[in-house]
């Protein structure tokens, strides 16, 4: 079992994901990055886990559209 993340980590990797949904995508060096330009004073343990969810999301969602364009074809 993994560790759990806390809802505001969640909470801020929501919200730059929101606001920035260009500056993120799989990838999770180049999303370590964004979140580094973005989010000034933030610790690097809390940075990791932050691009981690956002990574997680990030490609939960590609599955998710691909299973849905499978269904239509």
């Amino acid at each position: 079992m993994g560790k759990a993340r806390t809802e505001r980590i969640k909470r801020l990797a929501r919200e730059l994901a929101r606001r920035f949904p260009n500056k993120f995508s799989k990838d999770f060096e180049s999303n370590k990055q964004a979140v580094k330009t973005l989010i000034q004073g933030a610790t690097p343990k809390v940075r990791n886990q932050i691009a981690g969810y956002i990574t997680h999301v990030f490609a939960g969602m590609s599955i998710a559209s691909s299973d849905n364009t499978e269904e239509g074809e």
